[in-house]
């Protein structure tokens, strides 16, 4: 197994789970399927706040805390703009992203306007399930190819 050193050792990754709110609950997805010890996620499903300036604070600060930003642009999500600040501010903080976008391969014209985000992006996945197993790798700071 190669071993790839990102950050320091003994550490907890953080992980931002950044997408939209819609019924399915993909966060607890992630955070179940990925059964790390190692891992802490901020998980805006969990904030319980519903005023978009209150939101927006509490997006940007833990988008700025963490070590990676986890976003999923779903194929139902109707515009992705959320999605889109906290990957612009990511990238802008120099964050490591790992996207999946399901909507581009069915939406030529969103696909058009999303290159941007994608462009953006450490790594893009097609699906969910990849990028979870992906995002499994990571552990006590390291990735484990």
């Amino acid at each position: 197994m190669k071993v790839v050193r990102l950050v320091s050792f003994n550490m907890v990754t953080k992980i931002y789970l950044a997408g939209g709110m819609n019924t399915f609950d993909w966060q607890s997805k992630v955070i179940s399927d990925v059964n790390a010890t190692n891992l802490l996620f901020y998980n805006p499903r969990e904030h319980n706040l519903d005023k978009s300036a209150e939101y927006t604070v509490w997006d940007m600060f833990y988008v700025k805390k963490c070590d990676i930003v986890f976003a999923y642009m779903q194929k139902e999500n109707p515009s992705g703009i959320g999605l889109t600040l906290e990957v612009g501010f990511a990238k802008a903080l120099d964050k490591t992203i790992i996207l999946v976008d399901e909507r581009s391969a069915n939406d030529t014209v969103f696909a058009n306007k999303f290159e941007i985000v994608r462009q953006s992006a450490s790594i893009v996945f097609d699906n969910l399930d990849e990028a979870i197993d992906f995002l499994s790798k990571f552990k006590n700071g390291l990735f484990y190819k």
